[in-house]
């Protein structure tokens, strides 16, 4: 233990505290101070890696733009946790790059389909300009003129009554062997028919009866059920007020009664 000297005032110094540990100054071997915590950047290498896949697959469409989008969304999220900056702002790039090449990708090949779809059908079918036919007809061909073709007038429309007498007429003339002239009679009569004179005449016009036939017919029947002579049928045939018949068609009838 060593003993002080007195100051110049005649004061005694304090003396040194010889227990106070010293200060360190021993900083390493390489004098510098030692690092700190290592950031973390999982994020931003996820962002890094996605970019280049997206920058890689930016030609593809639709495909590529979601690539690029996931990319940047990755790198977005990476710096807003501070980490590694560089790998984070290399996969914003590259993503945001491919977004916009996929995306115009996308709309070049949309257009190249739909021109394609427009143009089809007018390379298909395109209609003939008509100064090209007129350049390859013949100059000597005559331009035919259309033919109005005459509708034929309908026939008019045979009214129901008539189609009633004539239906009737059928039955007396075939089925009874009337002559024209009593058919027309029977049709007309008030205690026959009762049609008009009209529709009895469009009747007995249109009728299918052989009146020779019917006359022939007739003769027989007063010959064989009334045994009248020649003569007498005849007359009977031909009478106003029997068959009415003409005077050749009962002649064919008297001609033919034994045949």
């Amino acid at each position: 233990m060593t003993t002080s000297e007195p100051l110049g005032d005649g004061s005694q110094p304090r003396p040194a505290d010889t227990h106070a540990p010293a200060a360190s100054t021993n900083f390493g071997a390489t004098g510098t101070l030692p690092p700190g915590p290592k950031k973390l950047s999982g994020l931003a290498l996820a962002a890094l890696i996605v970019g280049v896949a997206a920058f890689l697959f930016g030609l593809i469409p639709v495909f590529g733009a979601i690539v690029g989008v996931t990319a940047v969304a990755l790198a977005v999220l990476a710096l807003s946790k501070k980490q590694s900056k560089g790998m984070a702002l290399t996969g914003l790039i590259l993503g945001g790059v491919a977004t916009l090449v996929s995306f115009g990708m996308t709309v070049g090949v949309g257009a190249i389909v739909n021109n394609a779809s427009n143009d089809r059908p007018a390379a298909v079918a395109e209609p003939a300009t008509p100064e090209l036919e007129e350049s390859t007809a013949p100059e000597s061909a005559e331009v035919a003129e259309p033919v109005e073709e005459v509708a034929e007038p309908a026939a008019p429309a045979v009214p129901v009554e008539y189609m009633s007498a004539l239906n009737k007429a059928d039955s007396y003339a075939n089925m009874m062997h009337m002559s024209k002239a009593g058919l027309f009679g029977q049709l007309t009569s008030e205690f026959g028919e009762q049609f008009s004179p009209e529709a009895a005449q469009y009747a007995v016009d249109n009728v299918q009866a052989d009146w020779n036939a019917n006359a022939l017919a007739k003769a027989k029947s007063y010959q064989d059920s009334m045994s009248m002579s020649p003569a007498a049928i005849h007359d009977q045939l031909t009478s106003e007020y029997g068959e009415q018949f003409t005077g050749p068609e009962a002649d064919y009838a008297i001609q033919n009664l034994n045949g």
